[in-house]
């Protein structure tokens, strides 16, 4: 692993590659994902799929053997006040999906950041183990350089407020092209037309800020055309 952070990274503008894995994966299977390698995080859903809170421990516990954070996408917008107790099972970062409104940035971000940057409340056993940080002061400062925050944005109007949603405290806006292409179907005339419009108008308005876009489903191959519109990760 790099010894920078996955969040700095982000914000330096590496290109960064994710794998996802199920959440219902067996420990032995997940390992053998792990152990592939050539990425640099893996990502896990509980939006689309069965989910309890044992299965998360258990995987965040097989991940922290490999070092490789773990992204965790919550299971509703409306559950964003739950952030942090998520985070106390393991995940190192959050997705959060569907996101409409300002509102919806500033809960996930007062859920997932410790005081003084949020409200995120002290405790879990569970939770990503700080190198070297125990004190309380030491290891929220830790968590609030390193944790990484994403919001999914899935609308026109999200992607047409896109500098709007990437408010302090968040590290990468990523698409879910399947809900954005039945949004951009209901706007005909739109002069967004595909998810690669959207996809190139979100990398413009957030050039510069240090915010990352992610984009789902992008064969290898085709990597270095979105690296080209500004696109810096892909899962």
């Amino acid at each position: 692993m790099s010894e920078k952070s996955l969040k700095q990274r982000i914000h330096e503008g590496e290109i960064i590659i994710g794998r996802g894995a199920s959440i219902m994966a067996d420990p032995d299977e997940l390992r053998s994902i792990l152990g592939e390698g050539g990425f640099d995080f893996i990502s896990t859903d509980s939006q689309h799929s069965a989910f309890n809170e044992e299965r998360l421990v258990t995987f965040c516990d097989v991940a922290d053997e490999f070092d490789i954070p773990v992204q965790f996408r919550i299971k509703h917008t409306r559950h964003a006040y739950l952030i942090g107790n998520y985070l106390d099972l393991g995940p190192t970062g959050i997705e959060v999906p569907q996101v409409e409104l300002e509102s919806t940035v500033d809960e996930a971000v007062d859920a997932f950041y410790y005081p003084q940057v949020g409200k995120r409340s002290w405790g879990g056993a569970s939770r990503k183990v700080a190198p070297d940080q125990s004190g309380r002061l030491e290891y929220a400062q830790w968590w609030n350089e390193n944790g990484v925050l994403w919001m999914q944005i899935e609308s026109i109007n999200a992607v047409t407020n896109a500098r709007k949603i990437a408010k302090p405290g968040i590290d990468c806006l990523s698409f879910g092209p399947a809900d954005l292409s039945f949004s951009i179907e209901s706007y005909p005339n739109h002069f967004l037309q595909t998810v690669d419009d959207c996809a190139q108008h979100v990398a413009a308005q957030l050039k510069d800020t240090g915010v990352a876009v992610c984009l789902r489903g992008v064969d290898p191959e085709d990597r270095d055309r979105y690296i080209d519109m500004g696109i810096t990760m892909f899962l």
